[in-house]
């Protein structure tokens, strides 16, 4: 089983789809090992960032998602980085196909609700940044007979 890396950002909190979001996770098949309500700080928001350092956006990124909680989540299941990026969309709400998160909740790309890794190597970087080893779980069950093959 893959985990993956996923955020509820501060519009996402502030407009109350918290437990709207993480239903879907659960619904689709996805199972929930890491789980916290977090007010990002600077550093941490830098390091998460790090890669759109020195672009023009990159001090508004590190303001927005500085500026409220968010609810930081590690899914795990079969190729669940690729999944839960189809569940959120294109980063572009007006782009995102239908019924996906960002096409539901979102209206602007500067808003819009979610995070998620984009590759198995984002995951473990992010995972880590946001958690420590100790405050994941692993866990069997029983319905995961009924998820996969």
């Amino acid at each position: 089983m893959e985990r993956t890396y996923a955020m509820i950002k501060p519009d996402g909190v502030q407009r109350g789809l918290v437990g709207e979001i993480i239903s879907r996770f659960e619904k689709k098949g996805l199972k929930i090992v890491g789980l916290k309500m977090l007010q990002i700080r600077g550093e941490m928001a830098e390091t998460h960032y790090g890669e759109h350092k020195g672009k023009p956006f990159f001090g508004p990124l590190v303001d927005y998602i500085t500026s409220s909680p968010v609810v930081a989540l590690v899914l795990e299941g079969k190729d669940a980085v690729s999944v839960a990026r189809e569940m959120m969309g294109a980063t572009n709400p007006l782009k995102a196909a239908p019924g996906t998160i960002r096409a539901t909740y979102g209206m602007d790309i500067g808003r819009n609700v979610i995070h998620g890794s984009d590759s198995t190597a984002s995951a473990e970087r992010e995972i880590n940044i946001f958690f420590k080893p100790e405050e994941l779980t692993s866990y069997k069950r029983e319905l995961e007979a009924w998820i996969y093959e």
